[in-house]
C-alpha cells in the first residue's frame, strides 16, 4: 500500500502500461484519475479500480489539446480536491521512417503528444503537488539507449521528455515535488505481441522464437510485463523514493546497462 490514500492522476490510459499504472496504482491504495481520448476505455479501466475499492474519476480529452490539462486538473479538483501523484504516460509514437525522409510534422506529433501535453499537465498539477510535496514520473523508453535507424524521430521525442523531466526536477524541488522517468524496454503486452507476431509471420517462425531470440538479448531472458513497469513508477511515486528526483530508471530486463 505504497500509495494509500493518495490521488494520482495518470494520462494515456491505454489496453497496456496505462490500465496496468491505474489498476496498479488503486492495488497501492490510491484514487485514480484516469485521462485519455476513448470514452470505453476510460469506463472499462474506471470500473477494474472501483472492483478494488478505491474511487475513480475520468476525463475524456485529447491530451494535444491546449484545454485538456486544465480539464483534467478541474475533473481531479472536482473529485478529490488534491492531486499527489502525475503519471504522464501519454505519447504517440511517430513512424518508423529514417529522419531524413521523415515529413517533419509526423516528428511535431511525437513532441506534441509526449514533451508538450506533459509539460501542460505538470504545470497544471504543480500547485496542487506542491501542496502534498508530491510527485511526478514521466514514462519513456529504452528508444534512449540506442541509435538505430528508423528510431530517429521516436528517439528526439522522448529524449527531449527526459531533458524535460530533469529540467522540471531541479525547477520544483524546492517546491518539494519530485520528478522523475521510468524508461521500459519492449513491453510484453497487446501492441509488442502483435509486432512479434507479424515479425513472426513475415519470416514463417512461431511467434514464440521471435520472443526468445528478443528475450536473450536481455540479461534476465525474460521481457518486462506492464505491472513490472507498474511497479517500478509506484516506487518512484511513493515515500519510498522521498529522496530520489531528476533520474531515469531503466526497467527493460537488463536489455541496456545504464
Amino acid at each position: 500500500m505504497l500509495l494509500r490514500d493518495k490521488v494520482v492522476v495518470v494520462s494515456g490510459v491505454g489496453p497496456g502500461l496505462g490500465r496496468a499504472l491505474a489498476v496498479g496504482c488503486a492495488e497501492a491504495g490510491a484514487d485514480v484519475v484516469l485521462a485519455a481520448r476513448t470514452r470505453q476505455r476510460l469506463d472499462e479501466v474506471a470500473e477494474e479500480v472501483t472492483g478494488l475499492g478505491r474511487r475513480a474519476v475520468t476525463a475524456e480529452v485529447d491530451i494535444t489539446d491546449e484545454d485538456s490539462a486544465r480539464h483534467i486538473v478541474e475533473v481531479a479538483t472536482a473529485a478529490f480536491g488534491r492531486v499527489d501523484v502525475l503519471i504522464n504516460n501519454a505519447f504517440a509514437i511517430p513512424p518508423r521512417i529514417d529522419l531524413l525522409e521523415t515529413d517533419l510534422d509526423d516528428v511535431r506529433a511525437g513532441f506534441e503528444a509526449g514533451t508538450f501535453a506533459s509539460l501542460r499537465l505538470t504545470r497544471e498539477c504543480a500547485p496542487l503537488l506542491a501542496e502534498r510535496q508530491g510527485s511526478v514520473v514521466m514514462i519513456n523508453s529504452a528508444v534512449l539507449r540506442h541509435s538505430r535507424r528508423t528510431f530517429g524521430a521516436y528517439k528526439m521525442a522522448k529524449a527531449s521528455l527526459l531533458s524535460l523531466a530533469q529540467s522540471l526536477a531541479t525547477e520544483l524541488g524546492p517546491r518539494g515535488v519530485r520528478v522523475n522517468t521510468v524508461a521500459p524496454g519492449y513491453i510484453w503486452a497487446g501492441s509488442v505481441k502483435w509486432y512479434f507476431a507479424e515479425l513472426a509471420k513475415q519470416r514463417g517462425v512461431d511467434p514464440q522464437q521471435v520472443y526468445d531470440e528478443i528475450a536473450a538479448t536481455t540479461d534476465l531472458r525474460k521481457l518486462p510485463e506492464p505491472a513490472e513497469i507498474t511497479d517500478a513508477v509506484i516506487f518512484l511515486a511513493s515515500p519510498m523514493a522521498r529522496a530520489i528526483t531528476g533520474q531515469c530508471l531503466d526497467v527493460n530486463g537488463g536489455e541496456y546497462h545504464h
